[in-house]
């Protein structure tokens, strides 16, 4: 038998062995729910029998997405969407019926999203034609709830089974919902009152996004608890071509020697202004693009558009190669788009670059770099600003080495995101103004997003007399924050952690302290709420890169060391 026969036929069985694993799971998560399905038939009144007896295999299937549906947070609207999209018997197994839940947000997301627009297109009797902000919002909402269709729609598309992209479905639907929840936040900031509004807008889609996530978690957790994981892992992920993973693993010199675009403001570099040069990237490529942005400051905002797959920017060091803007809520800008610097094309990797918002703590919001970038990563960056610095909107996230200054709510956003080895380094507010690091805004139970902050040092930066800093407030029910194995400086509040609103935080938030030291790091006067846990070795071991961002997969290949455990 030759090689090539050999490797063909282990090929040919490990596809058998995996094909019958998710056959097994498929059938157990089944038997599950038709046994739950038959303990509430057998508990209805006899008038159900009577129902169930004429309508047979209809009544079975209306059973079996009860069952589903009961591990969602909007049960009626679960079981009302899905009892209409279930045609037939293929549709109770527990894929088919998250699919169907998919299905369902995705279409519910594009009628509301249509009859929103149209009732709401900038020449409504809304008296908001001349609110500048609100049309902004608005313009923002459009762009958003396009990405969350986007996102909803890849989900369904993705070609892998459940069982095989759990984690990518799950941070596909986190965004979807976290698309959504940007827009309403958005709406309502431009102006006060109009969140009930646009969720009866958006109420079916968000809930069915919800719902989704809700039954996928589900099955996820059969499969945990199956210990199939190993057998039905996820394959290596396709992200980079064989040579561009060899030159990112070469010195950052390589890397610009290698450009395929250089910004600069000499006479010798091609382009003159970032965006000038990101016109030049092709849209979803596989291939790496790497933009050299020599030393100096660039005053321009800059965005990485959806379809910009896979650019590298590289500049001459944190304090030499700086983006800078100055666009804040203050001045008329919706938080959404005050960024100086955005992005949104998958795997995009920035090194030794400063991103600074100049507008000062006055202006309010004003965030230096936005991301909703899936698999993006920051090594030796610099953010620079006040109020809402970072804003690390949605998807995984990995920053390494990066330097952080703010005041109010200065790392924020609902992505999953770790920061290792960074320096946050909190400054003087505006008076009567109280520092908050973090601001995490996860809004349902099963979305897989939180901030872990790990191997960080938190140092005041400048004179902090007199200013209370707290290492953060819940900004959403479900915040989740983890803070482990980090210095802290003796300036941060004794009773570590600031309510949103009232006296304490919701019961729901999951904020957690491991294994930090230094003189602001005891426990002892600590806030008593119910959410701030102490968590086990293995707990902590949930919220690292390996466990929380699947970052084996992506991350090494930015050319970036990292830490994959505690």
């Amino acid at each position: 038998v030759d090689e090539a026969d050999l490797h063909a036929r282990l090929e040919a069985r490990r596809r058998t062995r995996r094909r019958i694993a998710i056959v097994s799971l498929s059938s157990i998560v089944l038997v599950a729910v038709i046994v739950a399905a038959v303990v509430g038939i057998t508990r209805n009144n006899d008038s159900d029998r009577v129902e169930a007896e004429n309508n047979g295999h209809g009544r079975v299937i209306s059973a079996a997405i009860k069952a589903v549906c009961d591990v969602s947070m909007y049960k009626d609207t679960c079981y009302d969407s899905l009892s209409k999209g279930a045609s037939n018997s293929s549709q109770m197994q527990p894929e088919e019926l998250f699919k169907l839940a998919i299905k369902v947000a995705s279409n519910e997301l594009s009628k509301a999203s249509d009859k929103f627009f149209s009732d709401h297109n900038g020449t409504s009797d809304d008296n908001n034609n001349n609110n500048i902000m609100f049309l902004d919002a608005l313009g923002n909402c459009r762009e958003l709830l396009s990405i969350a269709w986007d996102s909803l729609d890849s989900s369904l598309s993705s070609g892998k089974s459940v069982s095989d992209a759990v984690n990518d479905l799950k941070t596909m639907l986190s965004s979807a919902g976290t698309y959504q929840e940007t827009c309403i936040d958005g709406l309502e900031e431009a102006k006060p009152g109009f969140r009930a509004r646009v969720l009866e807008y958006l109420r079916n889609s968000t809930e069915m996004t919800s719902n989704a996530l809700a039954i996928l978690t589900g099955i996820s957790k059969v499969e945990s608890s199956l210990k199939l994981r190993r057998l039905l892992g996820e394959p290596p992920h396709e992200w980079l071509r064989p040579e561009d993973r060899k030159l990112l693993q070469s010195p950052a010199e390589n890397w610009k020697k290698n450009a395929n675009a250089v910004v600069g403001k000499d006479r010798f570099a091609k382009y003159k202004t970032i965006n000038d040069a990101l016109r030049a990237v092709p849209d979803k490529s596989k291939k790496k693009f790497i933009i050299y942005v020599k030393k100096g400051v660039y005053v321009e905002n800059v965005r990485i558009e959806k379809p910009k797959w896979n650019v590298v920017m590289i500049g001459d060091g944190m304090n030499e190669t700086i983006v800078s803007g100055h666009r804040n809520f203050i001045d008329g800008t919706p938080t959404f788009s005050t960024a100086t610097f955005a992005v949104f094309g998958q795997g995009f990797v920035a090194r030794d670059m400063g991103f600074r918002n100049t507008a000062g703590p006055s202006k309010h919001q004003a965030v230096a770099l936005m991301s909703t970038a899936d698999h993006s990563v920051f090594h030796r960056c610099q953010f620079d600003a006040y109020q809402d610095t970072l804003y690390a909107h949605s998807n995984r996230q990995f920053y390494s080495e990066c330097n952080i200054y703010g005041t109010v709510d200065f790392i924020f956003g609902n992505s999953a995101a770790v920061l290792q080895n960074c320096k946050i380094l909190p400054r003087r507010p505006m008076p009567g103004q109280k520092n908050t690091i973090t601001a995490q805004g996860k809004k349902d139970p099963n979305e897989n997003t939180g901030i872990a902050i790990q191997n960080c040092t938190i140092l005041p930066f400048g004179d902090l007399s007199g200013v209370e800093t707290y290492l953060g407030r819940p900004w959403k029910n479900y915040s989740t924050t983890i803070i482990m194995q980090s210095m802290m400086g003796s300036f941060i509040h004794p009773s570590g952690w600031l309510p949103w609103v009232g006296n304490s935080a919701p019961n729901t938030i999951f904020y957690s302290e491991f294994e930090n030291y230094g003189a602001g790091s005891s426990m002892k006067k600590r806030v008593k709420w119910k959410g701030l846990r102490g968590i086990s070795y293995k707990e902590a071991g949930k919220f690292t890169v390996r466990a929380f961002l699947q970052g084996d997969r992506w991350i090494s290949d930015a050319g970036v060391a990292y830490k994959p455990g505690l």
